[in-house]
């Protein structure tokens, strides 16, 4: 009972982890415009994300946002308002002249805790993964919850998340991709940018539309 509702969680938070989103949008950018190494950093604040989701889910936060509903309200359109500021930043650049060194040794400044923070923000954008979190785990974990499983399932949803991003990373940041980025950059950059405020205003008009 036990190993198969692991398999069961891990089955579908895989198929979550693969469909297209803010996350893969700002993973994929920094693996071509940075580095091989900020894309894999990225991963890891996508897939820290993950496990406080995860956990935060098992330890009811599901039932927290729906006793209060207006404190989901806030966390909703403060990760809209999130979301809304990195589709400006990248609409903002999407004309600036990036000349990158193919070994990514060139970052324009931009560290590795400020990549990760970034990674993990993202992740923490949209509140309502914590609620498809809760609305898994309901589904599929066993009435009695063994202790153990507070520890297995963060630890698989980093793993889950924090994988799938680093093979993106990695098959992105190989030179051919970044070669044409750079040829495609501006049409990109406002392509990812649309995508990320769509995906930011729809979550703030969902927190006032029931």
């Amino acid at each position: 009972m036990i190993i198969s509702s692991l398999i069961a969680i891990a089955t579908v938070l895989t198929m979550g982890v693969i469909s297209p989103g803010p996350s893969f949008i700002y993973v994929a950018r920094n693996a071509v415009v940075h580095s091989r190494r900020h894309g894999l950093v990225t991963a890891l604040g996508t897939g820290v994300g993950a496990a406080i989701f995860s956990l935060a889910a098992m330890l009811g936060l599901q039932k927290l946002l729906l006793m209060v509903p207006e404190l989901f309200m806030v966390l909703k359109v403060a990760g809209g308002a999130y979301l809304l500021w990195l589709a400006v930043k990248m609409f903002r650049d999407a004309t600036r002249p990036l000349y990158l060194a193919l070994d990514g040794d060139k970052n324009d400044g931009r560290t590795l805790m400020m990549t990760f923070r970034d990674g993990l923000l993202t992740q923490l954008s949209n509140p309502k993964t914590a609620i498809i979190f809760a609305s898994i785990f309901s589904a599929l974990l066993p009435e009695n919850i063994p202790a153990l499983f507070y520890v297995a399932i963060p630890l698989m949803s980093f793993l889950i998340d924090f994988g799938w991003y680093a093979i993106v990373s990695l098959c992105l940041s190989s030179e051919r991709p970044r070669r044409a980025y750079l040829r495609l950059k501006t049409s990109v950059d406002r392509a990812s940018s649309a995508v990320l405020a769509a995906l930011g205003m729809r979550l703030i008009y969902s927190s006032f539309v029931k």
